[in-house]
């Protein structure tokens, strides 16, 4: 008797829709719990599911991250979370490289993370910067973070490849 083999689900590489706003609160708030991100609302949620994309498997959203445009020229790669059942998977990787994508795509020049997982990032080209080196986002989100005098993340930052004219 012949066995069947048990079919395997692909990944899917998607961008998030107002109903993985859920999974993505589940996946950002527990790596939040573990203090290795800042926490996000549903509200906050809602009004940035354009921005995100979404690895999803077997009908089920195993990582999220956005890609959050600053100026002309910049975007940020935030709330980068991979379910802990699928870490080692090549989904952070597959992520990374959508936003940085979409942001060649749009023409952008540069994209960087504030982060804890630094080697992550320098693996994929990224280079350490100091946070002095974007006022755009310590204007625009830092000052206003509890964690402003205390924060301990590192910005990483790739200038985009081919970004268009």
């Amino acid at each position: 008797m012949a066995v069947s083999p048990i079919p395997v689900s692909q990944p899917t590489l998607r961008h998030a829709q107002p109903r993985d706003v859920p999974e993505l609160f589940r996946l950002i708030n527990h790596w939040a719990d573990q203090k290795q991100m800042l926490p996000k609302s549903l509200h906050h949620l809602f009004k940035a599911v354009r921005d995100f994309w979404v690895v999803e498997e077997a009908d089920q959203v195993l990582g999220c991250g956005s890609l959050r445009i600053y100026n002309g020229e910049l975007a940020e790669i935030a709330s980068l979370a991979i379910d802990p059942t699928a870490q080692g998977r090549g989904f952070g990787r597959m992520l990374v490289d959508q936003c940085i994508e979409e942001a060649r795509t749009l023409g952008l020049k540069r994209v960087f993370g504030l982060t804890y997982q630094v080697d992550f990032f320098v693996k994929l080209g990224f280079r350490v910067i100091p946070m002095d080196d974007l006022p755009e986002k310590v204007w625009r989100d830092c000052v206003d973070c509890p964690f402003l005098d205390a924060c301990n993340e590192t910005a990483v930052l790739i200038n985009v490849p081919d970004a268009a004219p």
